[in-house]
């Protein structure tokens, strides 16, 4: 079973620029746009096919850590920047490109005069970071999604003045080659799908591949660290479907499917405010209408993924009820799979066990009675539920462990570099 991998790094990319704009008010399609760019800047400069490949993924997930970067600053940590540029550059590389991306995210806030957050300057980072670094500047300064053509002249002008200053001159050369007024119309919102698709290579992994690990670790990462009280809680939900599917015999495919699932069901939060994620008494109406939609969030950022249909229905579905009163879509036992019905009640057992504003964390003795409360009501499946108190009762006490290839050696040395940061 073959994956469209450069589509879901879109639809991670998409979700990010989901919370960029709530949180910093970030324009839309940032990320598609800075991917567009750099590729065409590269090509430019005679890139190969496969570092043009790695630029453009390492482009839509430049600010891949964003979450963790906000938290770290709401937790008053200094060297946030340092952070967001160390955590995204652990997350590209993740993903085991064929092609060299050192420093291609680690650098990408550096600037030609030494003044950006590790002081490096021209000729010390990587053409792949002074792209995406160019890139992004000019989109976030000039507001390139509804930028008048008229405009564009002006644009250039600054950008040849900041030669040597904020840009590369490589850099700022490339740009110039590249923005005319066909680009500058091809990045409008209401063109820049089509051109993603045109522009932006195919990557294409079978399901098995490593690869596949990294993304949806990647994924869970950035979704939990959207808000402090559902840290780890895609994680953690990832790691007891690997167990589970351990545990119902599931091999290959089979079993990342309900990996993947698992860890992306929950993307579609990246849409709900803050605010509503960390109200810590009881919602409104109206606020638990807004939470309620991110499972159609995720539903509409899965969709168009080839090789993604099953893997986005199960995602989706993780809130839906056996007697039909879930959501987003209502529907009943006989429309569910035994994958849609196995997240639902995992995603269950992890809220309630999990620390929340509204309760604490719960043993698994606790948390047992409400599910299977919900399975005599017919809410969740009740096989689902006996096995889930089965194979959970031997982690009541301790964290459930990840796949052991989700969490290579040199991820986790990336991870103690941070800390040392």
């Amino acid at each position: 079973m073959t994956i469209r991998m450069d589509q879901l790094v879109r639809a991670v990319a998409a979700a990010l620029d989901i919370v960029e704009g709530e949180l910093l008010g970030a324009s839309t399609h940032h990320g598609k746009r800075i991917a567009l760019l750099a590729l065409a800047m590269g090509r430019s400069l005679g890139m190969d096919a496969p570092s043009l490949s790695a630029l453009a993924v390492c482009a839509l997930l430049h600010d891949s850590a964003l979450t963790e970067y906000i938290l770290a600053e709401r937790k008053q940590h200094d060297p946030a920047m340092k952070l967001h540029c160390l955590a995204g550059q652990r997350n590209a590389e993740a993903l085991l490109f064929n092609a060299d991306i050192a420093g291609f995210v680690l650098c990408h806030h550096e600037r030609a005069d030494g003044l950006g957050p590790f002081g490096k300057r021209e000729g010390e980072f990587p053409r792949g970071a002074a792209l995406i670094a160019i890139a992004d500047m000019v989109d976030v300064a000039c507001h390139l999604q509804r930028v008048s053509p008229e405009r564009l002249a002006v644009i250039r002008q600054g950008i040849g003045r900041e030669a040597g200053n904020q840009f590369t001159r490589e850099a700022a050369g490339a740009m110039l080659d590249i923005l005319d007024e066909e680009m500058l119309l091809s990045l409008r919102d209401d063109r820049i799908i089509d051109t993603v698709q045109e522009g932006v290579p195919q990557w294409i992994t079978d399901i098995e591949d490593q690869r596949i690990f990294r993304i949806a670790d990647l994924s869970a990462r950035i979704i939990d660290y959207k808000s402090v009280f559902t840290k780890d809680h895609s994680e953690g939900i990832a790691n007891r479907a690997w167990l589970m599917g351990e545990y119902y015999g599931y091999t290959g495919s089979r079993r990342m499917e309900l990996y993947l699932a698992a860890a992306l069901h929950d993307i579609g939060k990246l849409a709900t405010p803050t605010a509503i994620l960390e109200k810590p008494g009881r919602l409104t109406d109206e606020e638990f209408s807004v939470i309620k939609d991110h499972a159609r969030q995720t539903y509409e950022l899965l969709r168009g993924i080839t090789g993604f249909e099953s893997i986005c229905n199960t995602a989706s579905r993780h809130h839906e009820k056996l007697d039909g009163s879930g959501y987003p879509f209502g529907l009943k036992a006989g429309q569910l799979t035994f994958n849609d019905r196995l997240l639902a009640g995992i995603d269950i057992y992890q809220a309630v066990n999990e620390a929340r504003p509204y309760h604490g964390k719960r043993s698994h003795k606790e948390t047992m009675p409400i599910l299977y409360a919900m399975a005599d009501e017919g809410a969740l499946d009740g096989t689902v539920v006996r096995d889930l108190d089965r194979v959970m009762a031997e982690f009541s006490d301790r964290e459930i462990p990840p796949p052991e290839e989700a969490r290579p050696e040199e991820a986790r040395g990336i991870a103690a570099s941070e800390r040392e940061a």
